[in-house]
């Protein structure tokens, strides 16, 4: 299926890139910027910013850039067609849907195959749950028990399947929909050897949608009602879809999609085990809820939960047994960075049956009144268990302090540090000496994690003198003309010479200011264009952008700087974004404040253009220098090779005087 070229537009122009990367991580308002820790990589320090005036994102740490669209492809793994009808749906923009043939299917990649399919699977239960006489008797009545409103069975696209070997696959396979692509959405189990298509996976069972940040189904959890004990005995109580291209348990926590506004918005995050927990909460009126579904916490989720907050407070049962196993996996979460605190409910219920036990306010209030710092939660549980023997208090404190010292910021360490050493009766200045002999076993062990990533900008020419050919702009003691160009995050320099930097220098200067005037009716396009006239560029792309802007000029038009941001060409896009994307803004305070007025590159436009030029001609011209020094090498009589010198002496003449108009110092 293809989206019409107006449609398609119209998303461009609709989607807000604040809006739409505010779905999936948390946004800081950081001068007319925003930025956020890059949901592509793992960091701690933010390097990812949002530019809400050109529509794009860049993140100086991995390099990762582009626009709405982009974004969406990037972080849902999908193709240009459903991250726009993602983007269409955002943003309530019809888009004409077709029947999807097999030959359409065949199109599809397998990635948004799977979404097509596990999205219909979610309509098809959702739909027998409600419209079927099995579905209203079985499902239906489970979650009105369980006092699962409409609105809320409908937030969580809550559904039942049949208890038939085939009820659903039959529907999808008449649908045109493959058996292979069933199998691997994890919807039905076929046997090796098998001659029939399969059955499907869930059968008798109400259905638990499980969805992606975005909002895509990507699983499903079902769980058994059947009132025959005998049958159902030997089926597991829950039973979750497999592992598929787009579903990584681990990666994965159930109710993010709805929760993540109110995380943001809270500033907090409410981590449970089950689904139910999850729904019933949402019931009560507590939203920043998600589920790790039964699995120990992983990286990847908390990574997840840290999206959207740092704080984070898990609800554990009253299953001392199970809390304790599961104590020992949270130092993850401190490693991470968040601040996690502990909320233990008593002995025979978990968050869904407390909620429906005393209600939502006593709920949130036992929440407020019960809630401890993982660290003291550790402490007084381990305190308890251990009694007066010394040998296990000795134990405890190394655990604690084991805990402690995988805390990244120092400050809080020293704050825990001081806390824990009031509760167990021992001395401070013990814990932290312990602290740091664990961190510096740490660090030892860990070499590669202790050394910072250092982001490098490119090498800069050493001699930054230019050929000179006059003009109306010529004033020297101005900033260098990349002074105001981005850093770059690569690690590693490439070997360049000056004039790939000069001709960069110049096609940026192109697409960012180019349909800017200098004077009335001249454009920086205009002037700089006709003062580089007989000079050609030999990296392949930059030259391929100045026949483009040479070639547009001659038809009166100066391409604009969106033009090359939406580029079908991916290298180009790129290179614009780093051209406009700026790691670090001025702080409003020189001006407002000390009264220290620092120009920006609009500012002296007219002048940054002018020693463009320049050295850009200085490099082009060096480069004809170094031509003369390999040919008079190799020149086979005397006369050649004064002929070759004196055409050098000519360039090197033409060097030294540009270089005094720059007032700059050549050896």
């Amino acid at each position: 299926m293809r989206i019409n070229p107006e449609t398609v537009e119209r998303i461009k122009q609709t989607a807000d890139i604040v809006e739409v990367v505010g779905d999936f991580v948390s946004l800081k308002k950081k001068g007319a910027n925003y930025s956020a820790c890059c949901p592509f990589h793992n960091e701690k320090t933010p390097s990812f910013n949002v530019n809400p005036v050109r529509q794009i994102y860049k993140c100086f740490g991995c390099g990762a850039a582009g626009d709405s669209i982009k974004f969406v492809m990037d972080i849902d793994g999908v193709g240009y067609g459903e991250a726009l009808r993602y983007l269409a749906d955002k943003y309530n923009i019809e888009i004409e849907q077709e029947e999807v043939t097999d030959e359409e299917a065949l199109r599809q990649n397998e990635r948004e195959s799977l979404y097509i399919i596990l999205n219909f699977a979610k309509n098809f239960y959702v739909q027998q749950l409600h419209e079927s006489d099995e579905g209203q008797a079985v499902g239906l009545s489970y979650f009105k028990e369980r006092g699962f409103t409409g609105e809320i069975r409908k937030k969580f696209e809550l559904g039942y399947s049949l208890d038939t070997w085939d009820a659903f696959s039959k529907v999808a396979l008449e649908k045109g929909y493959s058996s292979q692509l069933l199998e691997k959405a994890g919807l039905l189990i076929h046997k090796e050897g098998s001659q029939t298509a399969g059955y499907d996976r869930f059968r008798g069972r109400v259905i638990f949608p499980i969805h992606n940040v975005a909002g895509k189904v990507i699983a499903f959890g079902a769980r058994i009602l059947k009132s025959d004990k005998s049958k159902a005995a030997n089926q597991p109580k829950y039973l979750n879809s497999p592992e598929t291209e787009v579903y990584h348990k681990s990666d994965v926590l159930y109710g993010i999609f709805q929760a993540k506004n109110a995380i943001r918005q809270l500033d907090h995050c409410y981590l449970v085990e089950g689904y139910t927990d999850v729904i019933s909460l949402n019931q009560g009126g507590i939203e920043n809820v998600v589920a790790s579904s039964g699995t120990s916490l992983t990286v990847e989720q908390i990574r997840l939960i840290g999206r959207f907050t740092p704080n984070v407070t898990i609800l554990y049962d009253g299953d001392i047994a199970g809390i304790k196993a599961a104590l020992r996996g949270l130092d993850l979460v401190l490693e991470e960075g968040l601040n996690v605190s502990i909320v233990l409910f008593p002995d025979g219920d978990d968050p869904d049956s407390y909620v429906r036990k005393v209600g939502a306010e006593a709920f949130k209030a036992y929440l407020k009144n019960n809630s401890k710092d993982f660290i003291t939660f550790k402490t007084e549980m381990l305190l308890q268990d251990a009694g007066n023997d010394p040998f296990r208090l000795a134990a405890v404190i190394g655990e604690v302090v084991n805990s402690i010292v995988k805390i990244p910021d120092a400050i809080k360490r020293q704050v825990f540090f001081h806390r824990t050493s009031e509760m167990m009766k021992v001395d401070e200045q013990m814990l932290i000496t312990e602290g740091n002999k664990l961190l510096r076993k740490l660090h030892t062990q860990k070499p590669q994690e202790r050394a910072p990533r250092q982001a490098q900008a490119p090498e800069s020419p050493a001699d930054l003198d230019a050929l000179f050919s006059g003009g109306p702009f010529s004033e020297s003691n101005e900033p260098p003309t990349d002074f105001f160009a981005p850093e770059t995050g690569h690690t590693e320099t490439p070997q360049r010479s000056k004039l790939y930097y000069q001709e960069e220098a110049f096609i940026r200067l192109l697409v960012v200011h180019g349909t800017r005037e200098l004077e009335p009716t001249i454009t920086v396009c205009q002037y700089v264009l006709s003062e580089i006239e007989g000079i050609d560029f030999k990296d392949t792309i930059f030259h391929h952008l100045l026949v483009l802007f040479r070639e547009n000029f001659n038809r009166n038009q100066v391409l604009p700087t969106d033009y090359f941001l939406h580029h079908h060409e991916p290298e180009i896009r790129n290179l614009t974004i780093d051209w406009l994307a700026n790691k670090y803004e001025l702080s409003e305070l020189w001006s407002e404040k000390y009264e220290i007025f620092v120009p920006f590159e609009t500012d002296v436009l007219d002048k940054t253009a002018f020693i463009n030029i320049l050295r850009l001609k200085k490099a082009f011209i060096e480069e004809k220098m170094k031509v003369c020094l390999q040919q008079a090498v190799h020149a086979k009589t005397e006369e050649e090779q004064t002929a070759i010198m004196s055409e050098f002496m000519y360039y090197k003449g033409i060097s030294m005087a540009a270089a005094k108009e720059l007032g700059s110092v050549i050896g």
